[in-house]
């Protein structure tokens, strides 16, 4: 589909969310697209490692709100549930690129790759509470481990933005560069990644993963469940219904 762009060299499966006019949000057909990508890549042997990347002005502003409505993940084989599994349980080396705004699950999906590149203009946000929702992702697992209770409770119950130099400082990329380089210096650590021995890269990866992959997959299952619940209930209906109204919610009767 055209607004996942796939192209495969030397290796490298490059992965391209390509909407920039509705800013990269993703549809229940880009998180398909998303997810048979990389279930397909998992097992190619042709393919030694992945990029994630958007545009240098947007990454991902999260889920389409009208698609979303229109088509509430339903079970746990909806097609965004299938993306998470298989961007947790991807075998090989994942690289990411994020430029400008990377909201929700633009977010959150960065928590499972290897190796994350930030453009100075990124910025992050995780406003599911402000959405009447829960984090999704694995994301209440990974994020407090990674940078603390307090900085994870901060970001995730008051969804305060943060941006690439916060998430540096974090822990949360491996660099930060001007926009106009972000995607090429991605490429080019995948391409050094691509060099290396495929068995040494798969057995790095699994040990660094260790245990905690069956951990992550049960906590998204949990965080998947209470989602899907919360999505019918009024806070989130005030949430979505303000945000196409382009007003500000009112919680005070949820």
């Amino acid at each position: 589909m055209t607004d996942i762009l796939t192209h495969q060299e030397a290796g490298v499966l490059t992965l391209t969310l390509h909407r920039v006019e509705r800013k990269n949000s993703l549809s229940t057909a880009m998180y398909a697209a998303l997810a048979d990508a990389l279930n397909a890549a998992a097992s190619d042997a042709a393919v030694r490692v992945a990029v994630i990347q958007g545009h240098e002005t947007v990454f991902c502003a999260g889920n389409d709100i009208e698609d979303f409505l229109r088509q509430p993940p339903a079970g746990p084989d909806a097609p965004v549930f299938r993306f998470l599994r298989a961007i947790a349980t991807f075998p090989k080396p994942l690289v990411a690129a994020v430029c400008g705004p990377a909201v929700g699950i633009g977010a959150t999906l960065l928590l499972h790759c290897d190796l994350v590149y930030a453009g100075d203009n990124a910025a992050f946000s995780l406003p599911f509470v402000n959405l009447g929702l829960c984090p999704e992702a694995g994301s209440t697992l990974l994020l407090p481990q990674r940078i603390g209770a307090h900085r994870a409770a901060q970001l995730m119950l008051l969804g305060e933005p943060f941006t690439a130099q916060d998430a540096l400082e974090m822990g949360l990329v491996n660099r930060v560069v001007p926009p106009a380089e972000c995607n090429a210096l991605a490429q080019a650590q995948a391409a050094r990644l691509a060099s290396k021995p495929l068995s040494s890269l798969l057995a790095t990866k699994q040990l660094l993963k260790g245990e905690q992959q069956a951990a992550v997959l049960r906590r998204m299952e949990e965080e998947g469940a209470l989602f899907s619940r919360m999505l019918h209930e009024p806070a989130a209906k005030e949430a979505m219904t303000a945000f196409m109204e382009k007003r500000a919610p009112d919680f005070s009767k949820c």
